[in-house]
Formats: structure tokens, sequence, C-alpha cells
């Protein structure tokens, strides 16, 4: 059945709260009426999240089960499922085209089966984006940086793009902005999101997911945007409702106003470690008081695209003056701003009519105490305020007295910053933010100032209207002159596509062992993520970023040491460049204008011609290395899962991210995947990173465990847990690179469990985190808690994840990787289940764990294998 099938039955059977919204000829189903004829005076106590969730309920949920799931959201309960159906699925190109491959490859296995292959689409409207193929081989300091990194990603892409073009017309329902446009959450804010939908005379908030961890982004106009793994958007894009129970939803107060001369980017920075601090992993934050008001509509999003790195998986604002103003201001039509204000008003949805909503708990934080900050130097939430950066470790002035012999400006510091990238959603989507660092830029160019030699410096604006507004101002040359020239218009440093090095910065790192750094103004800092040589990196506002890279260290105090002398001999501080509020004001109040995001817009979204439909069935390209008819009917995801004698693969410690077990920076030369890639004949210069390949599960697969910063436990020399991407092959004992262990097990059909500690999982939402373990024949992952996108995955791979219950871990039960895992009980959502574990010795030991299918749904898309397998069954079964 059709998705606009399904709203026209179930909006008739559900008609007597189907409303005329007054003043428009569109009509809306009455949320409240529906909540108070159950609960009288329940509904101006719900919060946002509970409103927008009551409504879809309302408008898409089957009669019969209507009440029943509108208790849970009176009730404040969590014990029932109810059905989610987000309106749209929006995708970067490389979740998203993973997705699109896997369909691709379930139309095949349709078709094996005697099935129509054609009618395998989405039914859900799904927005692709490429916007994460783009490497900066060329810097800012090259003026045809822009034009030679184009030209790179589409030679290295080319079959990655010739699918994407053929998916524009052999599926419904898909659309597609093609590379060199921008960055999906920042195209998704200042275009896509119409905040209040209208289709088939029905008006009702829109809401996404979306196949990167920062989709939240658009919460910031009050948007239930989530970020999901790609195999979950699978399941929202062929229709199926996404199973939910009600979150945790946290009230989070804003108070007070921010000192002068601090950015949102500092704001976020403290508001991460706050919130990480809170405990609000998997919740849906809600952001309110006067202090959420003063923010604008780019303030907020630099808030909520952070979602992810504070734990929560919703960053919700109310709409206000503020989203009516940002609607105006990015050239929507004045029909859809008007719908979006008198929307919200009449359904409760307006900032003024939640005055009286309540929360099981309230956060408070005050926007005046925040400081100028950094995170790092390897996680978002490790707040680090600049003030105290230098002591923690030598300042570069004590630096160049210690070694005055060998010191010259030409010669990288310990501590050298060899990356300097204004980069990322995060902050580019805050002309606030882009403006303050044209501003420092002015400045020091007016006194002298350079960047170092060996910083590789670049701008990667997230949208094409920031160079719009930065010409008008007559500020694109100054950070051109800098060397942050723009290199293109896609996610790029932040996801560990900055680039090649200078081969003699590179060898320099290499023969001197430097403590070499990156700052950016991303969101991602995790070890190795940046680039291999950058041994850790820092988070910071984008005209912090320019000031560090004058610095050309991070053994620097940014407050106090000079970055310079002026033509005079006198020193030059941060302090001398940084404008003031009203300069920042001033320049976007007059330069930033609707007219430029029209001229952006209007022409990137145009209904291109009529396009012939192709052939239902993709023409695979076997030598391709990038996409390859995917293998889920195959191997050891077509054998039965035991739960028996499994072998560990890796016996983890805690926060153990998506890099570590799928990584997507470069690739090298001297890692499984590169020996592959040279096998299969492409050029060194042409390998590209780990994330572009995920369409070949034949490359995807060799990046398992492949972060040269894994520290797998099992893996020991004297005593001491060596860091690589090294495994044990068991019962031998034979330490050898992950991959050789992982393809021995293979051989062998050895079933395979990974045991970790907390917080497994987090990072990116990045299926091949689980694809990949799949692939090995990985069946268990047992873990002190898992990040809510990772653990999805897994199920939607058919891994079925375990908790070890409070007070119990690898610790405790002495693991050291020699033994045999078992699993016994019923598999049921939330049910205990017995881990067995024999060691060596013979001795057993009876674990109790938690089944983590936390859903009737999920253990029955994991009792078929994963989300494709239910789908083909589901389907060839009608």
């Amino acid at each position: 059945m059709s998705d606009v099938k399904l709203e026209k039955n179930q909006h008739l059977e559900n008609r007597k709260y189907r409303k005329a919204l007054p003043g428009t000829g569109l009509e809306y189903f009455d949320a409240c009426e529906a909540i108070e004829s159950i609960s009288p005076g329940s509904y101006k106590t719900l919060p946002y999240t509970s409103r927008v969730l009551a409504e879809q309920l309302v408008r898409r949920c089957d009669p019969e089960t209507l009440e029943d799931s509108l208790k849970q959201i009176i009730e404040r309960k969590s014990d029932l499922d109810f059905p989610w159906y987000p309106a749209r699925v929006v995708c970067h190109d490389i979740l998203g085209q993973t997705a699109l491959v896997d369909l691709a490859g379930l139309r095949d296995a349709i078709a094996d089966q005697g099935g129509d292959p054609a009618k395998v689409n989405p039914v859900v409207e799904t927005q692709l984006i490429v916007d994460h193929s783009l490497a900066v081989e060329h810097a800012g300091f090259d003026n045809e940086a822009f034009d030679k990194n184009r030209a790179i990603e589409e030679r290295r892409n080319k079959d990655r793009f010739h699918f994407i073009e053929w998916c524009k017309t052999a599926f419904k329902n898909v659309s597609v902005i093609p590379a060199g446009n921008g960055i999906m959450h920042q195209i998704n804010l200042e275009k896509m999101s119409p905040v209040v939908q209208s289709k088939e005379g029905i008006a009702f908030p829109d809401t996404c997911v979306g196949t990167d961890s920062h989709t939240p982004h658009v919460d910031a106009l009050g948007v239930i945007a989530i970020g999901v793994g790609g195999l979950e958007a699978e399941t929202v894009m062929l229709g199926r409702p996404s199973m939910m129970r009600l979150p945790d939803i946290v009230g989070v107060k804003l108070t007070g106003q921010r000192q002068e001369g601090i950015t949102a980017t500092d704001i976020v920075l403290a508001i991460t470690e706050f919130l990480r601090n809170e405990k609000v992993v998997s919740s849906y934050l809600e952001f309110f008081g006067e202090g959420a008001r003063a923010l604008t509509i780019g303030d907020r999003a630099t808030i909520s695209n952070m979602t992810p790195e504070y734990g929560a998986t919703a960053g919700m604002f109310y709409i206000d003056e503020q989203t009516i103003q940002y609607l105006k201001l990015t050239g929507r039509e004045p029909e859809q701003v008007e719908l979006v204000e008198l929307y919200a008003k009449q359904t409760g949805l307006w900032a003024d009519d939640l005055d009286s909503a309540q929360y099981e708990r309230v956060l408070e934080f005050d926007l005046s105490k925040v400081e100028r900050n950094l995170a790092g130097p390897s996680n978002p939430h490790r707040r680090l305020p600049t003030s105290e950066l230098a002591k923690q470790g030598i300042s570069q002035s004590s630096w160049k007295e210690q070694h005055s012999a060998k010191y010259s400006d030409d010669q990288m510091p310990d501590g050298a910053v060899i990356i300097a990238a204004i980069t990322s959603c995060t902050n580019t989507s805050n002309p606030r933010n882009v403006v303050a660092a044209a501003l420092v830029a002015k400045k020091a160019n007016q006194l002298g100032l350079v960047r170092k030699p060996w910083v590789k410096t670049s701008f990667a604006p997230g949208s094409k209207v920031a160079k719009l507004y930065l010409e008008s101002a007559g500020l694109l040359p100054e950070l051109e002159k800098l060397g942050f020239g723009i290199v293109g218009y896609a996610c790029t440093t932040c996801n560990g596509m900055s680039g090649a090095l200078d081969p003699k910065i590179q060898q320099e790192i290499i023969d001197r062992d430097l403590y070499s750094t990156a700052v950016l103004s991303g969101n991602r800092n995790f070890d190795g993520r940046i680039h291999p040589y950058a041994k850790q990196a820092f988070l910071a506002s984008p005209p912090l970023v320019v000031a560090y890279a004058l610095a050309g260290t991070i053994r620097f105090d940014i407050e106090k040491d000079s970055l310079g002398t002026d033509s005079n001999g006198k020193p030059i501080y941060l302090s001398d460049l940084w404008p003031s509020d009203a300069e920042i004001d001033a320049v976007v109040g007059e330069h930033v204008k609707p007219q430029q995001f029209q001229q952006i817009y209007v022409k990137m979204f145009q209904p291109e011609e009529e396009l012939v439909t192709t052939e239902p069935l993709y023409d695979w390209r076997p030598q391709s290395t990038y996409i390859r008819r995917p293998p889920y009917w195959e191997g050891a995801l077509a054998g039965e899962r035991s739960l028996s004698g499994m072998r560990p693969l890796a016996i983890l410690g805690d926060n153990i991210t998506t890099d570590h077990l799928s990584p997507s920076n470069a690739i090298l030369a001297s890692s499984a995947a590169g020996e592959y890639l040279t096998q299969m004949e492409v050029p060194e210069e042409d390998f590209n990173s780990y994330a572009t390949h995920r369409g070949d599960h034949l490359t995807a697969q060799r990046a398992t465990f492949a972060n040269p910063k894994l520290f797998n436990e099992m893996v020991k020399d004297a005593g001491e847990v060596v860091q690589g991407s090294l495994a044990r092959v068991e019962p031998e004992g034979q330490v050898t690179r992950m991959w050789e262990a992982i393809e021995t097990y293979m051989n062998r059909k050895q079933p395979l469990i990974v045991v970790a500690g907390a917080d497994y999982g987090q990072g990116s939402s990045r299926d091949w985190a689980a694809k990949g373990v799949r692939l090995a024949g990985v069946e268990v992952i047992v873990a002190e808690g898992f990040e809510r996108i990772h653990r999805t995955n897994l199920v939607g791979m058919g891994v079925l994840p375990l908790q070890f219950k409070a007070g119990t871990d690898r610790n405790t039960l002495e693991l050291d990787g020699t033994e045999l895992y078992d699993v016994y009980g019923d598999i049921e959502a939330g049910s205990d289940l017995a881990l067995v574990i024999t060691r060596k010795t013979g001795q057993k030991l009876d674990v109790p764990v938690t089944c983590r299918l936390d859903t009737a749904d999920e253990v029955n898309v994991y009792s078929a294998g994963g989300v494709l397998q239910r789908f083909a069954k589901d389907f060839l079964a009608q």
C-alpha cells in the first residue's frame, strides 16, 4: 500500500478530529481535542515533542490503537510501542547511496525469487544530497582550489555518481542534489524543511529522519528530525513505521545573555560538556526560557547540530518570532511563512502556548557564564577554556626560550597546527560565526600577520549563500588572503576528508616525531578522524580557527601570547583582532539578504525535465571498488545464527566510536583496504576515503576495526594493551592485523562475539560499523551500554546486542579472549538471557545479560536476519 493511500484511509477513519485551518483552504488534525477527550486539561502540560507525536498519531495511527498510544503520551509512559511516520528521509551520499545500493540489491533478490523489482521503491519522500565525497586535496591558499577539488571528486567518484544518477530515475520518490552545492543539514535548514507540511489538503508538522547523526540540526526550527543509521532509514523509506516508545523528554531552561565576544560555538561547547555530565543520552531535549528566545536560528542550529555530541537524540526549540524571521530571511514563500505561524498558533506549537509545559526533569544553563572555549583534544564534550589550554602543556613563548637555538618560524614546533579548517554545518549555518572569522582575517591582514607556512588552511561552507554575503561585505578576499579560500561546499575536514599534506611537512612530522594537531570549526574530533598525522584535534569557533592558523601551534596561550608584531614592532594580541558584537551584527544585518538564498535555491530546486525511467535492475560493474551488488543473502548472512561456540574478535574498553569500528578517513596504501585497491589496479592518489567505498562491501569490510587508534585488549605486550588495528586468532593465540584475523575466521565459518565497555558505538550514524562486523561473522555484541543509533543498526543487520547487568563487565569477569561464548534463553524485547562463558580451563560462568532488542518490532526484524531480509519476506508473502 502506498504512503498516499495509507494517509487517505486513515484521514477518513479519524475524521472526527479533522478540522478546517482558519484563513486557509487546508485542514488539520486536532491533537488537542483528541488528548482532551481522554484526559481533560492534559494538553497544556505536554512538552512540544509530545504534541507533535500526538498529532501524527491522530493523523496516521490505526484507530483501534489510537487511544492506547495517546495514553502513553498523556501518562508519560514508555510501556507500549507506537508508530512514528516521518514525513521525509534526508540522506548524504555515503549512507544514502549505501541505502540505495541495498535497495538495488533487494530488487535483485526479489527478482531472483519471482517478484516484481520495479515495485521496490521508497514510499516516503527521500532527498539525497551529495556532500560527503569531496576531499581538501588543494588548500585554501590555492586560488583554484575549488575547481581542482571538484575535478578530483568527479574523477574519483565516477562509479558512485553513475549509480546515484541511475537512482534518480530508477526509484520513485527520490530526489538528488548533486555534488558541489552544500551540506545536507544546512540545505535542510535553509531550504528543504517547510516546518509545516501541506499535502493532500492537510497541514501537519514537518518531521524527518536523516542518515547522519547531525540531522537534529533542523530541530532549531521546531522540526523533529533525528539521526538514524542507513538501515533504519531504509525501514522508513520502505513504508514501515519507525516503532518508538515515548522518549525521556528533558527541559533545558536557558537563562542570561551571552557576554560580549562570545560566539555560538563557545556556547555549544559549554552546553555539550554540561549536558554530557547531566546524562541526557537518548533523551529528547527542549530548550526554552528567555535565554533561548534571544538566540537566533543560526545560534540555535549550532546547539541543535551537536545533539549527538551531548548524547541526546533531539535538541528541540519552540516555534517563535525567531523562526518566522529566519524563514523570511532565507527566502521562503510568504504563504509558507504565514502557514507556519498560523498552524503553530492554532495547534499549541507556538512558544507562548508552551508556558505550562511540564517536564519530568528540567536543567538550567546560564548563558552569561560562558567563556571563550575549545573542545579537545579527543572528544567534543571535553571542553577546554582557551585560557586553560597553555596550562595543558608548554606555551610557545616558553618553548622558544627553551629551544631558542633550534627554533625558527619556518620549522614546525611541537604541537604544530597542521590543519586549520573553517568547516562543517555546525558553524557555517550561522552567518555571525562566518562573519566573525572574516573580520578577524581582515584585521590580521591590516596588521601584516600571515598564517604559519605549515598550516593547511581551508574554508568549506555548508551553503553557497555564504560566498554571496561575504562578497557583498567585501570580506571574502580577506579570508582568501590569509589562506582561507573556499575549497568546496561540502562536509570536508570534519568528516576526515582533510586531504593530503604537503609531503615535506608530512615527512618532517614523521622524522621528528612531532605532536601535531588540527583545529577546526566542526563537531567531531575523535583521535585519528581528522587526519592520520594530526595526532589530536580541537574544536573551535571559526574566528579562533583563524587565530590558530596565525599562531601555528596549540602550545600557545591564545589569550595572552603575541601573534606577531605590527610595522612598528608592537605585539599583536587576539584582543586586537577580535571584532565587537556590534561590528558582526552590522555586517550580518546589511549583507545577509533573502535574495541571496533565493538566488541559490530557486535554481537548485527547479524541477528537472521529465526523465525516462531506467531499467529496474542496476547493471553492476564488476571492476568497481565503489558500487557492488550487496551480499546480504550470501555467506555469513545466509547461515543460521547459532549463538554458540562464539570466539571474541575483540575485547574493547569504553567509548568505542563508529570511527573505531569503521573509519571514514583517507585510505593508506599499507592498510588492508589499500592493498585490496592496489590489487584492483586503483592508483594510490585515487584511493579516496573509506567512506566513499561503502557501496562496495569488498572494500568496506576491510575497514572493520581498521582504526590505528584501536585498543583491542586481547593484544598485549609485556602486560600493556597494544594500540593498532590488531587481533589475536584463537585457539592458536597468534597476533595478526585485524583483517587477517577476520579472513581466518570467515574461512573457518567461526561465529564471533565482541565484548565492550560503556557507550559502545557512539559517534556518526554509520551503518558499516554494524555491517562490517556482521559480514565478519559477529553474531553478538555484549557491552555495558550502547549508543542509540548504533544499537538499531546492529539490530538491522541481525546482530544481537546484549547488555551486562550493573556491576558486571569484562574486568570483573577477567576475560582474556581465550574463552568460548554461548547465549541461552528466549529472545524477546528486554528479556533476560544467559551468557555462558567457557574458559580455556573448562570452567563455566553463567552471566545474566539483558537483551537489547527494545521493541517487538526489533525482535521481528532480528528474527528475520535484518531489515532487508524482513522486507523481502513480507514483500514476497503479499
